[in-house]
């Protein structure tokens, strides 16, 4: 079955608003979808009748660190007025603020000059989720560097001039708020950790998930995080976490045996 619950819209970091996306979802025959924007619920109450006929799982992306690495905690099911969710939305976007700031001072002084407004320009609208993305776009249109994945490589990641470490919540603390606001927390894409001992911190902490199926895990990786996930006794689930057609060619969706994501479904619908 076509099922997708990583997926990103403008009201975060990706391009496509919300209805967009979810007509990219009825139009691929995805049959169940969460968008899961980066600290943003903005996505739900803007979807309308787009999606057509296909079930929709509330879902976030909480972006957070621990030990000098980035681990992304997907939290689903749960309201999407939960408060303690309202608030930890709240302080990162703060953060996101800050932190892009921060990294527009350091671009300047390396000799790229943006402003503010260049890179809120590249979001979605004053709302938006500001990222690392919306960053290299803008650097794109001042005509610095071709594409994202230069700007990634040369200015925005660790040791380059534009990279400013994140200093979110810690993933335990963000495992048990989507815990307490009544969803299921999900460890995000756990090929691309650095240390996947935080996996078994976190199922301490009450993590419900692996996310198991995704686009850049191999083979090997999928059995391997399968074996992990029945050792714990974690749900899986499937995403493709899409951002931009440019950037995803492989567009929304991913298909999946009904058997590997039952207990997943069966804890969200």
């Amino acid at each position: 079955m076509f099922v997708d619950f990583h997926s990103h819209t403008n009201e975060s970091d990706g391009t496509l608003p919300p209805s967009e996306l979810a007509a990219a979802m009825r139009t691929r025959g995805v049959e169940i979808f969460a968008i899961t924007d980066h600290d943003s619920l903005g996505a739900y109450p803007k979807l309308g009748e787009a999606a057509g006929s296909a079930k929709i799982v509330t879902g976030i992306e909480i972006n957070t660190t621990y030990r000098g690495n980035e681990v992304h905690v997907l939290g689903f099911g749960f309201p999407v007025d939960a408060p303690e969710i309202g608030t930890a939305i709240a302080a990162n976007r703060d953060h996101r603020i800050r932190r892009a700031e921060k990294m527009i001072e350091q671009l300047a002084q390396a000799g790229y000059e943006l402003d503010v407004a260049d890179v809120r320009a590249e979001a979605g609208h004053a709302d938006s989720s500001l990222g690392r993305p919306h960053v290299a776009r803008a650097l794109i249109r001042a005509g610095f560097v071709p594409d994202v994945e230069t700007a990634f490589r040369t200015l925005l990641t660790a040791g380059k001039p534009g990279y400013v470490p994140q200093t979110y919540m810690l993933p335990h603390e963000a495992v048990a708020l989507v815990r307490r606001s009544g969803g299921v927390a999900v460890l995000a894409h756990p090929g691309r950790l650095k240390d996947e001992s935080i996996i078994d911190e976190l199922v301490n902490a009450g993590l419900a998930g692996l996310e198991v199926f995704y686009p850049t895990h191999s083979p090997s990786q999928i059995a391997h995080y399968r074996t992990i996930a029945a050792s714990h006794g974690l749900v899986m689930t499937a995403g493709s976490d899409f951002h931009d057609l440019r950037y995803n060619p492989g567009g929304v969706g991913m298909d999946v045996d009904r058997s590997d994501i039952a207990p997943f479904l069966d804890l969200v619908l």
